[in-house]
């Protein structure tokens, strides 16, 4: 009998790591600040003012009338039957009065002065070398332009 010889190998796994390294930084960028304007603009308003009332004329009849009356126009005016019941030896029924409503419209011309206001922003940059506030038209750009350069904020 043949003896076999056993070998042994040893195998290595290679084993990894990962590290994270967090850090932070500071950078000066200076600061931003944003102000808002009121622009006032005085505009004149002529137009036409509408204005309807209602004129109440009474008007006594004192006339007998067999039945109710009804509710009539004549042009512009309504007239409207008030009635009342009396008793005599009969009953009759008396038109005692009747209500004229005529629409009456004045039409007036005014002049006005009306205030219109509009808002506008403007963002300004603190240069962090010169202390002085410049105004810019994009506030995350770096403040990078030299003082009297700086961008005009658009309206």
């Amino acid at each position: 009998m043949a003896h076999e010889q056993v070998v042994e190998q040893e195998t290595v796994l290679p084993v990894m790591e990962e590290k994270l390294d967090v850090s932070r930084r500071l950078v000066e960028t200076g600061a931003v600040r944003v102000r808002k304007l009121v622009h006032e603009d005085v505009v004149d308003l002529n137009g036409q003012h509408v204005h309807d009332y209602i004129e109440t004329e009474r008007v006594p009849i004192g006339r007998v009338v067999q039945g109710p009356q009804e509710v009539r126009l004549e042009g512009d005016t309504m007239i409207v039957p008030i009635l009342e019941e009396r008793v005599v030896v009969h009953k009759e029924l008396v038109l005692v009065e009747e209500v004229h409503l005529t629409r009456r419209r004045e039409i007036r011309q005014l002049p006005e002065e009306v205030t219109l206001r509009r808002e506008s922003a403007v963002v300004e940059r603190l240069d962090p070398q010169t202390h002085e506030w410049h105004p810019v038209s994009d506030p995350a750009a770096p403040a990078t332009q030299p003082p009297g350069s700086a961008a005009r904020p658009r309206d």
